[in-house]
Formats: structure tokens, sequence, C-alpha cells
């Protein structure tokens, strides 16, 4: 049996699974992680500006607005990547933001203020997700061809004493600081 006599269904059971591990991790910290990092982080910039900061303390009322951005933001994003899921949708997809938005505010909206609750806060997360999502999508391209640029510009001329070095010249360097090094210990043994 050569390597061409393979039985299909081992080939289809090992492929999607060494497939799988790397798509899990990668989504995972950039759809859900990093965008409820963000939230927090900026939930904290809110409470720096509130009104309450006086009353309840600095420390608090930002603590407090930081994980409730964080807290809604990581549901709306693990229900959305939940969807995408389940429908094996591609990442694009805003009807994913649409339902993830609506399945997420309904739960958060239901805990927090009851079955009324639960309706406001689902059409609000809906709409609000698959805006913030859609404007993402639309702003991507412009940020990717930024930090492309950016490196263009950046790169330091020849002549700077500033230099990014690879790893041999990294391993020359370092063979001529020893050098220098034992020249210099030999110096001090022959003096005294």
């Amino acid at each position: 049996m050569g390597s061409d006599d393979k039985n299909p269904d081992q080939i289809n059971s090992v492929s999607p699974s060494s497939s799988s591990n790397s798509s899990l991790s990668d989504p995972w910290k950039e759809r859900i992680l990093i965008p409820t990092v963000l939230a927090g982080v900026a939930g904290g910039a809110v409470g720096l500006v509130s009104k309450h900061r006086k009353v309840l303390g600095l420390s608090q009322i930002s603590a407090t607005y930081a994980s409730n951005f964080a807290i809604v933001a990581g549901c709306y994003c693990g229900a959305r990547e939940f969807v995408r899921v389940s429908r094996t949708g591609k990442p694009d997809d805003l009807l994913n933001s649409v339902i993830g938005g609506f399945g997420s505010g309904a739960i958060l909206g239901r805990l927090q203020a009851g079955q009324i609750g639960a309706v406001r806060y689902s059409v609000m997360f809906a709409v609000v997700g698959t805006a913030v999502d859609y404007a993402t999508l639309k702003i991507k391209p412009a940020i990717t061809k930024f930090t492309a640029e950016k490196d263009s510009w950046l790169k330091l001329p020849e002549w700077s004493p500033i230099q990014i070095l690879d790893d041999e010249a990294v391993a020359a360097k370092r063979a001529r600081e020893q050098q220098i090094f034992r020249n210099v210990h030999n110096l001090n043994k022959e003096e005294s």
C-alpha cells in the first residue's frame, strides 16, 4: 500500500482536528478576549469622567464601569461567536451579530430588569452590537493600510547607531564582546 491508498475516513478524521485546533485559539483571542479587554479599558475611562466619581470615589466608580463594560462586551462577543460556530458561518457575517446581540441582550436584560428589560436589552444589544461590528468591518482595511504604511516610514537609516540585528549579527556581536572581555582581563592580569 502506497501513500495514495489511504482510507478516505482516515483523511477526513485527521484534517478537521488539526485545523480546528489552530482555528479555535485565534478567533477566541481576536474576537472575544481583545474586545472584552478594550471594553473594560473604555469603561474605566468613562468612570474617570463620570459625575458620580466625587460621591463614590474615583477608583470605585472606574472599577464598576470597567467591569460592567467588560461583562457586556464579553457576553456579546461570546454569544456572537457561539452563533457563528453553531451556524458554521463566516466571522464577517452580520447575522451572527444580530442573533448574538439579541440572545445576550435578552439574558442580561432578564437578569437586570425582568421581562420588559429583556426585550429592551435584546433589541438594544442587537442594534448597537451589529452597528459596532459593521463599523469595525469598514474601518479594519484602513487600519491595516495605516499600519503597513507606518512600518515603511519607521525604518532606521543605515548610518543610525540603533540597528535591528538578525541572529547572525547578534552572534557576531557576542563573539566580539567576549573577545574584548578576555583581552581586558588579560591586561589586568599582566599589570598585577
